[in-house]
């Protein structure tokens, strides 16, 4: 393992409803950019995760992104699928449980309405582990200013993502940080990394939304 991580918190794989990049795919883009580990978050799975951790030759965090009545939340480090509908407490709730850690990913991103109420966000910021400062898919730049200003009136480190539904957005967003041994001294590194980030392509969302209409019909 290298000394210094390139991290992309954030891709989807073919095992989320609106992605159909296969795990190959993936992984050749990584090595192509210098992406060297990356969180895998497919909405309503995780085996991809673990089968992805199987075939890359990098780090790969086993995660979920989860959708709650209230908001979407990230596990990472997960063992066991959550539940999606749960009560955004609930949620947060089984990954604790399991040892995982809490991501709150484009929490102020109102057009594509996956973020949650202020008031409920503060309430909920003690079992908050990290926040994601920069989602490359996230239209409007003043998202990613509420939520670094946010994490750093908590004190919470920031992650950053492409939210990456497809292969070709890998690369241009990560956190460069120290190498990790596990969960144990993620949080530690994870505060000694340096932003990279680049907006995506507007362009990006049609492909999202053309994998979930396959998958529909």
């Amino acid at each position: 393992m290298t000394n210094l991580l390139k991290v992309d918190f954030h891709i989807h794989t073919k095992y989320s409803l609106d992605c159909n990049t296969p795990l190959e795919n993936i992984i050749e883009r990584c090595l192509e950019t210098g992406i060297n580990c990356i969180a895998v978050t497919d909405h309503e799975a995780i085996e991809g995760a673990f089968e992805m951790q199987k075939l890359a030759p990098f780090p790969v965090i086993v995660g979920e992104e989860i959708l709650t009545p209230q908001g979407e939340v990230i596990g990472l480090f997960l063992q066991e699928l959550v539940p999606v509908a749960l009560p955004i407490e609930e949620a947060i709730s089984r990954v604790k449980a399991q040892g995982g850690l809490v991501c709150i990913p484009h929490p102020f991103d109102a057009i594509r309405g996956l973020r949650i109420d202020s008031t409920r966000l503060e309430a909920l910021v003690t079992q908050i582990d990290m926040m994601e400062v920069f989602n490359a898919r996230s239209p409007l730049l003043r998202y990613s200013t509420r939520a670094r200003d946010f994490a750093r009136k908590y004190d919470l480190p920031g992650t950053v993502g492409s939210d990456a539904h497809t292969a070709g957005e890998i690369g241009s967003t990560y956190v460069e940080m120290p190498a990790f041994n596990g969960k144990d001294d993620f949080l530690q590194a994870l505060r000694k990394g340096r932003i990279h980030s680049r907006r995506s392509s507007p362009f990006v969302h049609f492909s999202s939304t053309w994998a979930k209409l396959k998958s529909l019909f």
